[in-house]
């Protein structure tokens, strides 16, 4: 009887703790290479994430291009609830100037995807990696960052450059509508080959998580810059916080604690993260986590419980 009522009393205060939750999290992810599309993935802690639609894609990549990749799927809810997403589209080649970008009310339902070209004015334009976004709300418009080699354009340190001599610098370029678009510049240049910057807002500061692509020697890792703005400057660049051979950084802050997540994408690949109360001092708990299997670069937001309900039933 004593141990039916204890029973009783942790199952009640389970429900009522779902019940007072307003809010879940999300995160979108790729698998391979990309070629499957958009993979979602939903936490009611930050910690343990279960795969939606049992771990199938919710979009498929339908740009016109020889690649027609959806790679590092990022996105951000805007004011109005609108979620916006955009993506890599191609590793390389002649075509590799563009990004992938569509909207959608409840995640579920998409707008015909469209192809961004954020490089067109700019020769010898190797790749455009991982774009991201963030609102920046006191001028009331996007900002879309991302990587790109563009040769010859910053000086080659044969000690400093990664795979395949590439040397990339973040740029970017301000939207109000995703129809047109401001010119493309130049958004952080730490001077050395650097992709997967993302952003994150704290007490009026602009943080800029990314990885130090260097191979030689070896870095491979995640380091921190600051802004005033959210396109900078940044500067006092942090130290690595990370071990090496991680990419694509997601941050957001959950409690009392600011969370990085990670892709360590060599062997042995998995997810992971470090925390942080004062984003100085770092402490990687990838132990506690539960990621899908096979799980890519992608994006974390916050998300309402009503739009979290609703993908569950997908």
């Amino acid at each position: 009887m004593i141990k039916t009522r204890i029973l009783f009393l942790i199952l009640l205060c389970s429900t009522q703790i779902f019940a007072q939750k307003k809010s879940y999290y999300l995160f979108t992810s790729f698998r391979d290479n990309g070629q499957d599309g958009l993979h979602l993935a939903l936490s009611e802690d930050g910690h343990i994430w279960t795969p939606l639609k049992k771990d199938q894609s919710f979009l498929k990549p339908q740009i016109n291009h020889p690649d027609n990749l959806m790679r590092d799927p990022a996105i951000k809810q805007g004011p109005d609830g609108t979620f916006h997403m955009v993506w890599t589209v191609s590793w390389n080649g002649d075509n590799g100037k563009i990004i992938g970008y569509s909207n959608s009310k409840d995640l579920i339902n998409w707008t015909t995807q469209k192809a961004i070209p954020v490089m067109e004015k700019e020769n010898d334009v190797r790749n455009v990696w991982a774009p991201e976004l963030f609102y920046d709300k006191k001028q009331k418009d996007w900002i879309i960052y991302w990587s790109s080699t563009v040769t010859g354009k910053f000086e080659a340190d044969s000690t400093n450059l990664s795979e395949s001599k590439y040397n990339h610098r973040f740029y970017y370029v301000r939207t109000k509508d995703f129809q047109s678009f401001s010119e493309t510049n130049l958004f952080y240049d730490p001077g050395f080959n650097c992709i997967d910057a993302t952003l994150l807002e704290d007490k009026g500061k602009f943080y800029l998580f990314m990885k130090d692509e260097r191979l030689k020697p070896l870095k491979k890792n995640l380091r921190i810059a600051v802004g005033e703005t959210p396109i900078g400057p940044f500067k006092d660049l942090t130290a690595p916080f990370t071990i090496s051979w991680v990419e694509g950084p997601s941050t957001i802050k959950i409690g009392d604690y600011y969370y990085v997540y990670f892709d360590h994408y060599t062997r042995p690949h998995y997810y992971g993260a470090y925390r942080s109360k004062d984003l100085n001092d770092w402490q990687e708990v990838s132990a506690q986590m539960r990621f899908p299997k096979g799980m890519r670069h992608g994006s974390v937001i916050e998300i309402s419980k009503k739009a979290a309900q609703k993908l569950l039933t997908e």
